[in-house]
């Protein structure tokens, strides 16, 4: 029974391999802190040997990028689908979208706080580059397509909608008003729509 299971660990995909030592940083990362968190606990978490961490990263530095990466793809995906399943007008999904941010950002506060807060990147193109914007700019680019609105830089323009949703989170957070989520999504949709509306 012993043999089997080692077998088994140690024929883990390498892909599931990775995410288990993911996993389990995040996991102490968030309970103890990314500076308290040494690499030892983290094999201990996964359940691993020292060496298979230094097979999938460098140093606790590279899995905080991972972690960060996951956690925009996810966020991503997440927006994605809610204007994928929104089969309304173009403004519908706009709002969609932006209470679908608003709501993965305050489900995952933790976590993106972690990953955004603790991380120093050095490359200003962050906001610009990142997925969410993009699937934003994505769907501002379709809209305009079927006339719903005209823009004149849409790059630009995901780019402020996304500064806004993301200012007017961290702002009722900061005055413990987070909890009444339907208010700071009207007003996250109603600046977005104002500012669609102004640009057309």
């Amino acid at each position: 029974m012993t043999t089997t299971t080692t077998k088994r660990s140690r024929t883990k995909p390498a892909e599931v391999r990775r995410d288990e030592l993911m996993d389990a940083a995040q996991a102490l990362f968030m309970e103890k802190g990314f500076a308290a968190t040494s690499v030892a606990e983290i094999v201990e978490g996964a359940g691993v040997a020292k060496g298979t961490f230094y097979t999938y990263f460098q140093s606790k530095d590279e899995v905080l990028a991972a972690l960060r990466e996951r956690f925009i793809e996810g966020f991503r995906d997440r927006v994605a689908g809610a204007v994928d399943a929104c089969h309304g007008s173009w403004m519908d999904k706009l709002e969609a979208c932006a209470e679908a941010c608003v709501n993965a950002y305050l489900d995952e506060v933790v976590l993106h706080d972690l990953v955004f807060h603790q991380y120093q990147p050095g490359n200003r193109a962050l906001k610009s580059e990142n997925p969410v914007v993009t699937c934003l700019v994505g769907m501002l680019r379709e809209g305009e397509g079927a006339g719903a609105w005209r823009l004149v830089t849409p790059r630009l323009t995901a780019v402020m909608l996304f500064g806004a949703f993301h200012g007017a989170v961290d702002e009722a957070l900061s005055r413990d008003e987070a909890a009444d989520r339907a208010s700071l999504v009207g007003a996250v949709v109603r600046f977005w729509r104002n500012a669609l509306t102004t640009a057309a």
